[in-house]
């Protein structure tokens, strides 16, 4: 009796969303467009998840964001954020549209191209393997089938999965494509997307992650936080309510066992009608406690292996001694090395890396930074994991910890030195981050980057329901189905469809394509 005396006097939301990555952002966006009362948690000072971003020596680093695809107009990331009011004020920049992505093999000095539009992209590559044209039309034509089986990848339109194309495997449909040995390790290239796994991982991951680049390819100016800032900005509008440092540390079921309320680590309550989780599955499933769910699902998600993490290193460089360069550049150390890219030697790391530039402000045709990224295993980082380092809760983790850090930044530089001569000299300052930071910071288990290990031969396995077994839970982000930021941008509004019901979120999106028809 008290504690339900207690929450009338408490305000009540319609929705409360714990986690503020994108997927939440934009769930939380679309319910209160629809006149919900929100509410947003958020653990860590910045809001965003992977489209956090950070500064050392006052430039700008993204921790996840490096690039957009589908962003132009009529394109189905650019009609999502048109429905959420964002895409006027993102400040963008066309990548090269002869070679967004550039794939490179140990000494071949050649930079196999990626580019935007279907035709240009068998162009490009046609004119290194000329014999291959057929080939490359086919394997563009059926990337653009696979995602058009795909819901919500239109915006509207398919409501459920095609049991066929979630069974297709990367590597046997590359093998069908073309026997050119170099030119599939090129159309891997950019497998860093979604962790280097093209042996088991099933053909639509490709799919859908190279076709709204290939569509277009963008990178955010001022970083990928810009999109975190402008979806709050626009919550705000509407009335919601969104909180840092407030990192939820219990759920509580009412005595009808109804979700009812959540308390942050620093004891405060908040009382809601519905709930959506926008945190890693893993930890959800503790704060909700294993009794109260099926031993079946709790076996399946523990059983799932996370991707890859990865290790960053950052290098700001003296003013105008390195080219910018505006495309990214995908290595590898063999050819063969593609298929797996995530297992690797210690000893010969980075085998593979992606590197991307940043424009000078003040004389763009140099770059005023680099970002190298490569795999890393968790286990590398193991003797530290339990130390916690964020800007919320600072703490060093000692000197073993940043001698490691140090040599893998001084193995990182002899490899790209073998790219870009006279490197060394052109550095000022070098950053890093590992996978502890990715984990304190993004909150995903032991640092992985783009949620769990899907397989062609099992699809169904990793695929999660945004409709919990409890009634007024709800979930979202990137452990739920397809991570980025595209999918997790579909995957919000499937969420929202869950709670608003599909018919409501499809006539607003209609409107949206109605519009831009009209244009």
């Amino acid at each position: 009796m008290i504690r339900r005396y207690i929450q009338k006097l408490k305000k009540t939301y319609d929705i409360l969303i714990i986690g503020s990555g994108i997927g939440g952002l934009v769930s939380a966006l679309i319910l209160a467009k629809e006149g919900l009362k929100v509410c947003v948690l958020e653990k860590n000072n910045q809001y965003g998840g992977n489209l956090q971003t950070f500064s050392r020596d006052k430039l700008i680093f993204d921790t996840g964001v490096h690039y957009l695809g589908g962003l132009s107009k009529g394109q189905n990331l650019h009609q999502f954020f048109s429905y959420l009011k964002i895409i006027d004020d993102l400040e963008l920049q066309k990548m090269d549209e002869n070679g967004y992505d550039k794939i490179t093999f140990g000494d071949d000095e050649i930079e196999y191209p990626h580019a935007q539009g279907y035709d240009n992209f068998v162009e490009q590559l046609s004119s290194y393997f000329p014999e291959e044209r057929e080939n490359l039309e086919n394997y563009c034509e059926e990337i653009q089938r696979v995602c058009n089986h795909f819901p919500r990848y239109n915006v509207i339109g398919k409501n459920s999965y095609s049991e066929e194309i979630l069974h297709l495997n990367t590597k046997r449909f590359i093998e069908s494509i073309t026997q050119n040995k170099k030119l599939q390790s090129v159309l891997l290239g950019s497998n860093f997307l979604y962790a280097g796994d093209s042996e088991n991982i099933p053909f639509y991951v490709h799919a859908l992650t190279v076709n709204s680049y290939i569509q277009s390819a963008y990178k955010c100016m001022k970083g990928g936080s810009q999109i975190s800032k402008l979806l709050i900005r626009k919550l705000r509008e509407y009335g919601a309510d969104i909180h840092k440092h407030s990192e939820v540390a219990e759920i509580i079921f009412n005595e009808n066992n109804v979700l009812s309320s959540v308390k942050t680590k620093s004891g405060k309550e908040y009382f809601a009608k519905q709930f959506i989780s926008n945190i890693e599955i893993r930890a959800l499933t503790k704060l909700i406690g294993e009794e109260r769910l099926k031993k079946s699902f709790l076996n399946r998600v523990l059983s799932w292996e996370p991707v890859s993490s990865c290790f960053s290193v950052y290098l700001i460089l003296k003013p105008q001694t390195i080219s910018n360069f505006n495309y990214n550049i995908y290595h590898y150390s063999s050819e063969e090395s593609v298929w797996n890219a995530y297992r690797y030697d210690k000893k010969s790391w980075p085998e593979t890396y992606m590197l991307s530039s940043t424009p000078s402000k003040h004389h763009p045709e140099f770059a005023e930074s680099l970002t190298a990224i490569s795999y890393m295993d968790f286990d590398e980082v193991k003797a530290w994991q339990n130390t916690v380092n964020t800007v919320v809760e600072e703490n060093e983790r000692g000197k073993q910890y940043e001698k490691f850090k140090l040599e893998k930044a001084e193995k990182m530089i002899d490899a790209l030195e073998k790219k870009i001569l006279n490197l060394r000299d052109s550095i000022k300052n070098i950053y890093t981050s590992s996978p502890l930071s990715y984990r304190d910071y993004i909150g995903s288990f032991e640092g992985n980057m783009y949620g769990y290990v899907k397989s062609s031969e099992n699809p169904l396995k990793t695929m999660v329901s945004p409709r919990t077994k409890i009634e007024n839970l709800f979930l979202t982000g990137q452990s739920v189905n397809m991570h980025g930021i595209l999918g997790c941008t579909i995957g919000a509004f499937n969420t929202c469809a869950e709670i608003l019901g599909k018919q409501l979120i499809d006539e607003r999106l209609s409107k949206i394509l109605n519009q831009a028809n009209e244009k």
